[in-house]
């Protein structure tokens, strides 16, 4: 690893790519990061509890089945010590650099991957170029091994400049599930950030082009619904029974039919069901997790309401049941104008970019909300940036991937970004409502 990271970025994404570890199970993640961040060397450097209280946690899984991916990262040599103090699925790290006055910036990228299976096909590049996952039914299909990448790369880049000021790069976990957000917004780390950055790559931007701001992020909640009933025989005493798979499908039917809302966008999603134990018995239980969007945080809370009281009206219709938990959410967010302003004029300059969007659509949700929610409360400004890649599939597919030319253009912005930061702050706040474009250098630099 002496190597400086800008000359092996390819090679550091690759590797990340091949060991994807899912929500708060990203052990050897966080390893391979430690080991990195201490080869750049840092003024701070807090891993899993000492980088936020666990207790601020959400979508945390069962202990249980925590120990196989702690036994997998141990198993490929990672630190024995580090995995101690991650235990119980603290994962994640923070490393801050110290260099005297100026702004206070914080730089967030995620870390997890999902539970997707990747594909095998010859024609896919991690697979023809031997770098596809190697845990079985868990890929990095939404481009957080590159988040990964830049975020050591712009660490490294800005240690060795002549930046005056602080660096907080949050390495956070449990994405996916919008579980590893919160707590990080909520620690010390977060405190008296001037601005915060949040990168993105891809979301059908090309390589080239660079969205300087995303706006209009869906408010999100993750629920779990288990539907109590009683089993029976089938065949021999059916009535005996109150069939919970039955009022699951009424549930699941009737969710779908949750009126939009005049005010904005609304989303509802049962994305997996199960129930049941023999063809021969009335299922006594049936669970269900689903997701809740809204174009606002007050829209996120109405389909939310309708989506537990559906559940529940469904369960008593039926004769059983029904307990709803919200496991996580995440709510919405919007660039600052003053930074996507900012964030185009950087970008335009870095070789290899020929088109900056000030400002975009996101149209999906984000747990980095969280953290541009509490440097915008705190007054300061945040945006979230995407960095355009050539994907031959979507994201969260088993044949997503990247053009890794993207590698450097996302470093190149992010830290021509920060260096900007540091010789205009403080960066004035503007209007609510100013377009994008009436933001300008207030010295007319090109």
């Amino acid at each position: 690893m002496n190597e400086p990271i800008r000359d092996r970025l390819v090679s550091l994404r690759r590797s990340l790519h091949r060991h994807p570890e899912p929500a708060w199970r990203e052990f050897y993640t966080t390893a391979r990061l430690v080991e990195e961040i201490r080869a750049i060397g840092v003024d701070e450097l807090a891993v899993g509890p000492d980088a936020y209280d666990p207790a601020d946690r959400m979508a945390v899984p069962e202990v249980r089945r925590l120990a196989s991916w702690d036994r997998w990262a141990r198993d490929r040599g990672a630190d024995p010590d580090l995995l101690d103090r991650m235990a119980g699925g603290n994962t994640g790290a923070v490393a801050v650099l110290e260099r005297g006055e100026g702004p206070a910036i914080g730089l967030r990228v995620d870390i997890d991957a999902l539970f997707i299976e990747e594909s095998l096909d010859e024609d896919h590049a991690p697979v023809s170029e031997g770098f596809r996952s190697e845990i079985d039914g868990t890929m990095h299909a939404c481009g957080h091994d590159v988040h990964m990448t830049w975020g050591l790369a712009v660490l490294e880049a800005i240690k060795e400049s002549d930046f005056s000021g602080r660096l907080v790069v949050f390495f956070q976990p449990a994405e996916e599930t919008s579980g590893g957000g919160c707590p990080m917004a909520k620690s010390e780390f977060a405190d008296d950030l001037d601005y915060l950055l949040a990168a993105h790559v891809g979301l059908d931007h090309p390589t080239g082009e660079v969205v300087a701001g995303i706006e209009k992020p869906l408010a999100m909640c993750h629920v779990d619904a288990t539907i109590h009933g009683t089993s029976a025989h089938a065949g021999k005493a059916p009535n005996e029974g109150d069939n919970a798979m039955h009022a699951m499908g009424t549930a699941i039917e009737n969710a779908y039919g949750i009126p939009r809302h005049s005010d904005g966008m609304t989303r509802v999603n049962i994305g997996y069901a199960e129930a049941g134990s023999a063809s021969n018995v009335i299922a006594e239980e049936a669970h269900m997790e689903a997701e809740a969007r809204g174009e606002t945080n007050e829209l996120m809370a109405y389909m939310k309401e309708k989506f537990e009281r559906t559940v529940k009206s469904a369960a008593t219709m039926h004769g059983c049941r029904a307990d709803v938990e919200v496991v996580s959410e995440s709510p919405r967010a919007d660039s600052d104008p003053e930074l996507q302003a900012l964030v185009s004029e950087a970008a335009s300059g870095v070789p290899g970019i020929d088109h900056v969007l000030p400002a975009a659509d996101f149209g999906a949700s984000e747990d980095a909300t969280f953290l541009m929610e509490r440097v915008q409360q705190d007054g300061g400004l945040a945006t979230y940036v995407i960095v355009g890649t050539d994907h031959p599939t979507s994201h969260h597919t088993p044949t997503f991937d990247v053009d890794e030319d993207s590698l450097e253009h996302g470093v190149d912005v992010l830290v021509e970004t920060i260096r900007e930061l540091e010789r205009r702050h403080p960066v004035p706040h503007v209007d609510e409502g100013t377009d994008v474009g009436d933001v300008a250098d207030p010295e007319g630099s090109e």
